[in-house]
C-alpha cells in the first residue's frame, strides 16, 4: 500500500498528463451540463409544485419514485436506449440531483409566510410581483440548500456511472481502471482528487454563491446573522 508522500508525489506527475487531463475535462463537462440543468428543472418545477396544489400530488409521487430508485441502475437500460457516451451519464446526474432541489424548493414555497402574501396584495401586489418579491426570496435559502444537497448526489453519481461503464473517459473509469491493473498509487490518487474537487466546488462556487445571493444574512466579516 502507497504511502501519502508517495500518492501526493504521484499527483504532481498525473496534473501533466494528457490522459489525466482529459479525464478530469470529460468529468467535469459531463457535471455542468447535468448539474445545472437538474437544478433548474427541480427549482422551476419545485415553485410551480407549490403554487398549485394539484401538481404538487404528481411530482411528489415522481420525487418517490427517483428517491426509491439508486440512480446508478438507470445506466444499463440507458445504454440501450441511448448508447455510451455523455448522454447516459449526464441523464443520470440529471435524475440523481433533481429529487432534492425540487422537494426543497416545493416545500418551501408551501410554507411561505401567508401574512406576508395578505399585506403584498393588500398593498396591491400582482402575481407576477408576488412571485418576484414574497415567493422567490422567501425561497432562495431552499433553492441553496437544495443545490448543496444536489450536488452531492450529482457527484456521487457521475463517478459512479463512469466507473461502471457509461463511459471509456473520466475520473470513474479512471479509477476503475487503476483498480483493474492494481495500481493502489492511482486508486487512491483518484480518491484524493475526487474528494479535493468536491471540497473546492462546495467551498468556492456553491458558499459564494450561497453568500451572493443571501449576502443580506451574513453581517460583520461574515458571521450568519
Amino acid at each position: 500500500m502507497p504511502g501519502i508522500p508517495k500518492v501526493f508525489g504521484r499527483l504532481l506527475e498525473a496534473v501533466t498528463e494528457p490522459d489525466f487531463l482529459a479525464s478530469l475535462n470529460d468529468s467535469l463537462f459531463r457535471l455542468l451540463v447535468g448539474y445545472p440543468t437538474a437544478c433548474l428543472l427541480g427549482g422551476l418545477l419545485g415553485l410551480l409544485a407549490g403554487l398549485f396544489r394539484g401538481f404538487a400530488v404528481y411530482l411528489r409521487s415522481l420525487i418517490a419514485i427517483l428517491q426509491s430508485i439508486p440512480p446508478i441502475t438507470w445506466i444499463p437500460f440507458l445504454i440501450i436506449l441511448i448508447g455510451f457516451g455523455n448522454a447516459p451519464i449526464i441523464t443520470v446526474i440529471i435524475i440523481a440531483s433533481f429529487f432534492p432541489m425540487a422537494l426543497s424548493v416545493m416545500n418551501a414555497t408551501e410554507g411561505v409566510v401567508r401574512t406576508h402574501l395578505e399585506v403584498a396584495k393588500v398593498l396591491g401586489a400582482t402575481k407576477g410581483q408576488l412571485l418576484k418579491k414574497v415567493y422567490l426570496p422567501e425561497t432562495l435559502p431552499a433553492f441553496i440548500t437544495g443545490a448543496q444537497v444536489a450536488f452531492g448526489n450529482a457527484w456521487r453519481s457521475l463517478i459512479a456511472s463512469e466507473m461502471v461503464g457509461g463511459a471509456a473517459t473520466g475520473l470513474g473509469f479512471s479509477i476503475r481502471f487503476a483498480g483493474e491493473v492494481a495500481q493502489m498509487g492511482d486508486v487512491l490518487l483518484y480518491i484524493v482528487i475526487i474528494g479535493t474537487i468536491a471540497i473546492l466546488f462546495d467551498l468556492v462556487v456553491l458558499e459564494g454563491l450561497k453568500r451572493r445571493l443571501l449576502k443580506w444574512r451574513y453581517v460583520g466579516g461574515g458571521s450568519e446573522a
